[in-house]
């Protein structure tokens, strides 16, 4: 009787036991294999400026380093605290957002969406990700009905939408993908119907339709949009970057030109190759085989965030996790799929691969989240 009467009492106070390994090596080897192409993207270039061939390398470090104490620390609380705070973070994150527009926030190549910090750069769009997430995570899993009605569907869209267009307007476009995606994986875990989503994507075109008559889109996403729909017909040569990257991935072949090795990557042909265009370095230098390799580190990833959502204990925790999972997804498939040209280039980093910290470390929180409703979902 004693034995059986300390079974929960052991499993509230040692989370930790039920751990899952799988997400934590996944993320870690991902991790290693940024550190391992940012160096290869990066090199090349530094040492004919006469820079430190590693300076890229080592400031990921430092992100990767501070990543680990991020995702400790996200899953070391209770994650229904974040239900409660749900709101302050979401009301945080709309307040960084507007202020990035003020003078305290710096324009990089006609996009003014960071902060400026010891050296850092901090976006606070990548914020924005995870607080939309814990916020509609909030709100559906306070619904009383299993039904999700029509109301409630556009509620949860109104406070997406928000952010949204706070973000298109820096301008953002991708990131502005990535929170309509979360909004839309959401709200299909939380039971909305069809019809509903149908009435949602109907509204979408029409708002889309009406920022171009506005004039809300910039040229040069225009053009990168008609680039991609027709290649032949770019005068400006919007699709330069794409082209480059098909002629990057497409050149290593199945088994790659090895590692340092690539004339894409080591010639600089390929724009922002070590942010937007990483993918590009693993394909060329590792070829199909490799590419192979960190998409099923993508997929088992993602799996295991779907896994950690069906087996969540309360709602939140399932809307939480399935936030994340979406997160997640659309960046891989939007980033991937811009560099084998089968996706209008958008400017989306890939998750814990792509140089810089904002993205690593908010994916680094969200990771943490997993692992933290993963721990608790039998206390």
């Amino acid at each position: 009787m004693d034995v059986v009467a300390t079974k929960p009492y052991v499993s509230e106070r040692r989370p930790l036991r039920h751990l899952d390994p799988i997400l934590l090596l996944s993320v870690l080897a991902l991790g290693i294999v940024g550190l391992v192409t940012i160096y290869s993207a990066t090199h090349a270039s530094l040492v004919a400026q006469r820079i430190d061939p590693g300076f890229y390398l080592k400031k990921q470090l430092t992100f990767v380093t501070l990543g680990v104490v991020v995702i400790l620390v996200a899953a070391s609380f209770d994650y229904r605290f974040v239900k409660v705070y749900a709101g302050i973070i979401y009301v945080a994150s709309l307040a960084l957002l507007v202020l990035v527009r003020t003078p305290l926030g710096t324009t990089v190549r006609g996009s003014q969406r960071w902060f400026q910090l010891f050296g850092f750069q901090l976006a606070p769009s990548e914020l924005a990700k995870l607080a939309l997430v814990a916020m509609l995570a909030a709100f559906l899993s306070q619904l009383r009905s299993s039904d999700l009605s029509l109301q409630a569907l556009y509620r949860a869209t109104a406070i997406a939408a928000v952010p949204g267009l706070l973000v298109f307007l820096q301008p953002d476009l991708g990131t502005s993908i990535v929170l309509v995606a979360i909004l839309v994986g959401i709200l299909v875990v939380a039971g909305a119907r069809a019809r509903h989503l149908g009435v949602l994507a109907l509204t979408a075109i029409v708002l889309i339709f009406g920022a171009l008559q506005l004039g809300l889109v910039k040229d040069y996403q225009i053009a990168r949009l008609t680039a991609f729909f027709d290649p032949q017909n770019d005068p400006q040569r919007s699709d330069y970057n794409r082209t480059q990257a098909e002629i990057a991935i497409g050149s290593g072949g199945l088994l790659g030109r090895g590692y340092l090795k690539g004339t894409q990557t080591n010639l600089d042909f390929v724009p922002e190759q070590h942010t937007d265009f990483i993918f590009t370095v693993i394909g060329e230098e590792f070829g199909f085989v490799g590419a192979i390799f960190v998409l099923m580190l993508f997929a088992l990833l993602i799996w295991r965030a779907v896994r950690i959502a069906l087996l969540a204990k309360d709602p939140f925790g399932t809307y939480l996790a399935a936030g994340i999972a979406s997160m997640l997804a659309i960046q891989v498939f939007v980033n991937v799929g811009m560099t084998l040209g089968i996706m209008p280039i958008t400017g989306i980093p890939l998750p814990f691969v792509s140089y810089g910290g904002s993205s690593f470390l908010t994916n680094c929180a969200a990771v943490g989240l997993l692992l933290n409703v993963h721990m608790r979902r039998l206390v």
